[in-house]
């Protein structure tokens, strides 16, 4: 139980250390040994503020005097003997990636999620990817590539594999292929409104039927053939699947906009659960951690997989992460560095690894964070001010 006499205890420790001035943080970290929870300091805040500040309006000797009467109410930390194990794994066989779009750099919340992955493979020494997934070329940032790249090497310290997805389309190609040659998937020639009208009456289309699928999928990829929005890969499910998500889901599509690194080299783009599939497969991926709103995507993957005969790896999902009144859009964000509200990446105001490393954060404050978080599908709610406490004491801490 959480009393004020405990909580002045580890004030008046704390003060000691800080030449008579206690820090809410380090008091915070203390009294997680008695039962505090991340979940309840906003509980706890305004009543630990109160004793720091009466605790810290006494002279050095009155905090002695009296911290020698309470010092028994100090407890050792429990920390965490390092990560629970993986399903399966074993020592340098573990490989895992982070695979973030480059929309922009990365944020606190692409590195509580990373750096889950890089501490295993750093367990197990095993190998980490940082797959940049930009294949879609609308949405790309193209300062993001070397941001992501720099910020991996800070965080991951230089450890982490460097991809990008553009630069693998003959890959994707083949797969594609390889998928023909099994029939698992098509080429649809349907508007969306006649294929939405076919998956609501669970019925399949014209197009699945056809026996021409290889040079249909020739002609997406000729730049005399079809034009945008005429013509989509499918990969064959069944129309009749509970999930309407899940009736023949499409895997490409011709998108003529100018990529920032392919420019027009390219008409025909993978979808995510293409690219994902086909690099995870060929990077021999054996455990994959990702939020849990990817939990459908990683079921279509695995059909994918299994249409290959490929086994696929453990996957693990995290809860979502709400941080209260914290923008973490980097779209939103460059719209506001370009409008003047923030001078730029590193604006203190702004909660991107750059701007957190500029104000003196090290990596190891993001890895016991994430650490401390560990792998678990319930979502949870962290205001800004608990966030800065939590990682302030994680970057102190010795």
């Amino acid at each position: 139980m959480i009393t004020p006499e405990i909580i002045k205890s580890y004030a008046l420790k704390n003060a000691q250390e800080h030449q008579g001035q206690a820090q809410a943080g380090a008091v915070i970290a203390g009294l997680f040994n008695h039962g505090l929870k991340k979940e309840t300091i906003k509980d706890y805040i305004a009543h630990i503020n109160q004793i720091i500040a009466q605790v810290n309006l006494l002279s050095v000797e009155e905090q002695e005097t009296q911290f020698s009467k309470l010092q028994k109410n100090i407890g050792k930390r429990k920390t965490r003997e390092g990560l629970p194990s993986l399903k399966g794994a074993k020592q340098k066989k573990v490989i895992m990636r982070f695979a973030p779009s480059p929309s922009g750099p990365m944020h606190i919340g692409h590195a509580i999620t990373a750096s889950l992955s890089y501490l295993y493979t750093q367990k197990y020494h095993g190998t980490f990817y940082l797959r940049v997934e930009d294949t879609n070329p609308e949405n790309i940032y193209e300062p993001a590539y070397q941001m992501l790249k720099d910020e991996a090497n800070w965080l991951f310290n230089k450890k982490a594999k460097y991809l990008i997805q553009s630069q693998r389309m003959p890959l994707y190609y083949k797969y594609v292929e390889k998928f023909l040659a099994k029939n698992k998937v098509y080429v649809c020639t349907c508007s969306q409104d006649e294929f939405k009208n076919y998956t609501e009456q669970k019925k399949n289309c014209p197009c699945r039927l056809k026996k021409d699928h290889k040079a249909r999928w020739k002609k997406m990829l000729d730049k005399k053939g079809y034009n945008p929005g005429q013509a989509v890969l499918r990969f064959k499910t069944s129309m009749q699947h509970k999930n309407p998500a899940f009736r023949d889901f499409p895997l490409a599509r011709i998108n003529l906009s100018p990529h920032p690194l392919q420019k027009n080299k390219y008409r025909v783009w993978p979808l995510m659960n293409l690219a994902v599939t086909v690099d995870d497969i060929e990077q021999k991926m054996t455990h994959i951690i990702r939020a849990k709103d990817h939990h459908d995507n990683a079921r279509k993957q695995k059909l994918m997989f299994k249409a290959l005969k490929k086994k696929y790896p453990h996957s693990y999902f995290l809860g979502r992460i709400h941080l209260k009144d914290m923008e973490l859009s980097t779209s939103q964000m460059r719209k506001d560095i370009t409008a003047g509200l923030y001078t730029g990446w590193d604006d203190q105001r702004l909660f991107t690894i750059q701007s957190l490393k500029k104000q003196g954060y090290k990596p190891v404050a993001f890895h016991k964070l994430a650490q401390q978080i560990g792998i678990n599908q319930v979502d949870k709610i962290i205001d800004k001010k608990e966030f800065l406490l939590l990682l302030k004491n994680f970057n102190d801490d010795k």
